[in-house]
């Protein structure tokens, strides 16, 4: 086998991670989060901070930058901390847990397509005065739009997984939610103006198409040449961490409510190809890499294995 394919494939991925260290400011946060969610949580949600190190050196994180981050993370309570001997673990705390679950469900999932024509309205009211702006980044996290001050719309969102958010802020029963139906497709779509600016929400889908396709030709050029597992890992995270912090900002609309060839669906086709791809060789990587307290990673959980409908392993645990 050839290995000039592969080559090529290195040599895209590189000019990824070159991309990726001259942004200024280098955010380790939101790095550290990908990794966590996208590789940590589903292996037991325990890491050592020297394999955190480790992971994220190849994206330019110094070792001060990690310890800082992951410390911030801490306080944020995304993580709590512990120490045996000299060496120091990071683990996923019940709210971490919670928060990725619920962005695994919206990053991995597949976009909804069937609607029944009926919008969820969240009404913020003015007595609220110290609960408005929480309540509102709520409501934007979940992906509602927002209509006019103190009101947010969105199609698809059920109103259970409201009252889960609401019960945490201590707002439940105070905040309005309704649902009911548009009389017009005309109106639907004027909501949907009024509540999100898809133009730019398709740039920057078209933004990731142009970063990621040169390397997903090359790997296909490669066909069955191996992978090495750092430099999988290496495209698995940047990949995700592309694509979440574009999709994140999606509110998920039925494709009624969409533009003709919306470039969200192009976007997540390329992600989902690409990670599958990647995925098998990236696994290796952290069982062989990843320390916790315990030893080496525990096995990855089965559903990790349903990310975008279906990934390579069928529940093999190692991938070996």
């Amino acid at each position: 086998m050839s290995a000039k394919p592969n080559s090529a494939f290195v040599t895209r991925t590189n000019a990824l991670v070159t991309r990726f260290r001259r942004q200024r400011p280098l955010r380790g946060g939101s790095l550290l989060v990908t990794i966590l969610g996208d590789a940590i949580a589903p292996r037991g949600g325990t890491i050592a901070l020297a394999s955190l190190i480790k992971l994220a050196m190849p994206f330019g994180l110094t070792e001060r930058l990690v310890r800082t981050s992951i410390g911030r993370l801490a306080n944020e309570q995304w993580v709590s901390f512990e120490r045996a001997g000299r060496a120091s673990f990071y683990s996923l705390t019940t709210n971490g847990r919670a928060r990725f679950a619920e962005a695994t469900q919206r990053i991995y999932g597949a976009p909804p397509q069937d609607w029944d024509g009926l919008w969820t309205m969240a009404i913020v009211p003015p007595t609220l005065k110290t609960r408005r702006d929480d309540l509102r980044e709520e409501l934007l996290w979940l992906g509602f739009g927002q209509i006019t001050p103190g009101v947010f719309a969105h199609p698809t969102y059920k109103e259970s997984a409201i009252n889960v958010r609401l019960d945490e802020l201590q707002s439940s029963g105070q905040l309005v939610v309704m649902k009911g139906s548009i009389l017009s497709q005309a109106a639907s779509a004027n909501l949907v103006a009024m509540g999100w600016d898809l133009d730019d929400l398709a740039r920057r889908y078209k933004r990731f198409i142009d970063m990621f396709s040169p390397v997903a030709a090359a790997l296909d050029s490669a066909g069955n040449v191996p992978l090495a597992g750092d430099v999988a890992f290496i495209l698995r995270t940047l990949l995700l961490h592309e694509y979440r912090k574009i999709h994140l900002r999606d509110p998920l609309l039925p494709a009624a409510l969409l533009p003709d060839d919306w470039a969200g669906a192009d976007a997540q086709k390329l992600c989902r190809d690409l990670y599958a791809k990647v995925f098998p060789a990236s696994e290796q990587y952290l069982s062989a890499t990843v320390q916790t307290q315990a030893g080496a990673l525990p096995a990855p959980a089965a559903e990790i294995f349903q990310r975008f409908g279906g990934l390579p392993g069928n529940g093999d645990a190692r991938l070996d």
